[in-house]
């Protein structure tokens, strides 16, 4: 069987990878974290994981019960680098959740008639009704990272979305809309080793796109379009929350944990939901850590 994006990783390596990144890819075992200034030296045990989700998916259990019965609206966004852990994180939130209440919304890129709208009105229609909860797997933040890279935006279109973006944050707040922005981020030796784990399992290559293979040498320019966003849509009202997700397991539980601790919800165990690791979860500073 040929895959579609058989052997180009793997090429990357080759020919363009920094050798300290080829260099970490080759000598990683599965239990090495291979930042070395992430504060934990191995990954999470998968035994103390597993407690911990099931314990707080069971808050996030009675988080949706109140969110029906408040008729409170929620959204969550979640941005990142490629393979930094979103969709695995927001699965995680969901799997126990009851469907009907918890969408998951994920779009392709704009039609021709999306392209001739105001920027954001294509994402107004997925915004939650009351006792919906709504996750974004990307969101209108395409536009201050990803088409800033493959310059899909130009200048004035780029000032114009961070002129307009935390007012119209702003507005769904002041409706009464709570809502999470997570930046899922990953170190560079990790990034490359999932996306070699994506590349040569069948059941994973829909996850690897040509954005994400094109976008490999473009790590420094991906760098100054995330530090530029995360200064310029950061604010009290709408925060960005950094989640480390070298270990995918600690990133899960410390983002599922910032949300329960925020929200008020009824017959809430604080004992339980406990406090996210301020090493692993905190606001844009600790994107440089």
């Amino acid at each position: 069987m040929t895959l579609p994006f058989d052997g180009a990783i793997s090429r990357y390596f080759e020919n363009d990878a920094p050798d300290i990144v080829s260099e970490a890819i080759r000598r990683a075992d599965k239990n090495e974290i291979l930042n070395p200034n992430f504060p934990h030296n191995e990954l999470m045990k998968r035994k103390n994981y597993d407690a911990e989700l099931k314990t707080l998916q069971v808050e996030l259990v009675k988080l949706q019960s109140w969110v029906k019965d408040s008729g409170a609206r929620v959204v969550i966004v979640f941005e990142g680098r490629d393979a930094a852990g979103k969709g695995g994180t927001i699965k995680r939130f969901c799997e126990n959740l009851n469907p009907r209440g918890a969408r998951v919304v994920a779009l392709s890129k704009p039609s021709d008639a999306e392209r001739s709208q105001w920027y954001f009105q294509r994402y107004i229609d997925h915004l939650p009704s009351g006792g919906e909860i709504t996750f974004f797997d990307r969101s209108w933040y395409n536009r201050g990272v990803v088409e800033r890279v493959f310059g899909f935006c130009d200048d004035t279109q780029r000032e114009q979305f961070f002129n307009q973006v935390l007012p119209f944050e702003t507005a769904l707040i002041n409706d009464g809309i709570y809502m999470f922005k997570f930046w899922m981020n990953v170190g560079r030796a990790e990034q490359l080793r999932r996306f070699l784990s994506r590349e040569s399992d069948p059941l994973k290559q829909w996850k690897l796109s040509s954005i994400d293979i094109k976008g490999l040498p473009k790590w420094d320019d991906y760098s100054s379009a995330i530090k530029e966003t995360l200064t310029r849509a950061h604010s009290s009202v709408t925060p960005w929350t950094i989640i480390r997700s070298d270990d995918k397991r600690r990133g899960r539980l410390a983002a599922i944990r910032h949300v329960l601790s925020t929200l008020d919800y009824s017959h809430k165990d604080q004992k339980a939901v406990g406090h996210a690791d301020p090493q692993i979860c905190g606001g844009p500073a600790l994107w440089n850590a």
